[in-house]
């Protein structure tokens, strides 16, 4: 049976916890690309990442951007939104799509 992953800074993280979900704290470049690395090889259908982290682990999340599984997702982190999540979701939606369908009025 497939998990859900959090990794982010423990501030950002901790209350996905509460929610039956297993987070990994992490806070240095490496541990970060470490620990998504091991999630990704293991039972994890689902990896949320907090943008912060993301914009770090670019290389690393994108070597994981053609397989179905594990889906990375980005969500805000404590420290707020940086857009990065909705940038991600209008790529995927234009990949699958093939134009441009999300538009700001």
């Amino acid at each position: 049976m497939y998990k859900i992953a959090v990794i982010g800074d423990r501030d950002s993280i901790y209350g996905f916890a509460a929610l039956g979900l297993d987070t990994y704290p992490v806070s240095e470049k490496e541990e970060a690309a470490r620990t998504l690395k091991t999630l990704a090889q293991g039972t994890y259908a689902v990896i949320y990442i907090t943008e912060a982290l993301l914009s770090l682990l670019t290389e690393e999340v994108a070597a994981y951007a053609e397989v179905k599984v594990p889906a990375i997702i980005p969500i805000p982190g404590a420290s707020g939104n940086t857009g990065a999540g909705i940038r991600n979701v209008k790529k995927m939606v234009e990949r699958a799509v093939g134009s441009d369908i999300i538009f700001n009025q």
